[in-house]
């Protein structure tokens, strides 16, 4: 469905698209309904690495600072 919300926020991600993979959810298909019956209320929802980040709208700060964290781990 239409979401404006998931749209902006992919739209503010787009700049560190090389540094991490997007994976959408859609949380009103019958295999998702754990996500939909937990964020129904709450999208969009960001997870990073597996743990929940952040919700509702991107926080750039909070993203780059774990995004940085990941990859200093990885290096």
């Amino acid at each position: 469905k239409p979401c404006p919300l998931c749209d902006e926020a992919k739209e503010l991600l787009e700049p560190y698209k090389r540094r991490f993979i997007l994976q959408e959810v859609d949380i009103t298909l019958p295999e998702n309904s754990a996500w939909y019956d937990k964020y129904k209320y709450d999208i969009p929802v960001f997870h990073l690495n597996g743990k929940f980040l952040m919700k509702h709208q991107v926080d750039i700060q909070k993203f780059e600072d774990q995004l940085m964290k990941l990859e200093l781990q990885n290096d």
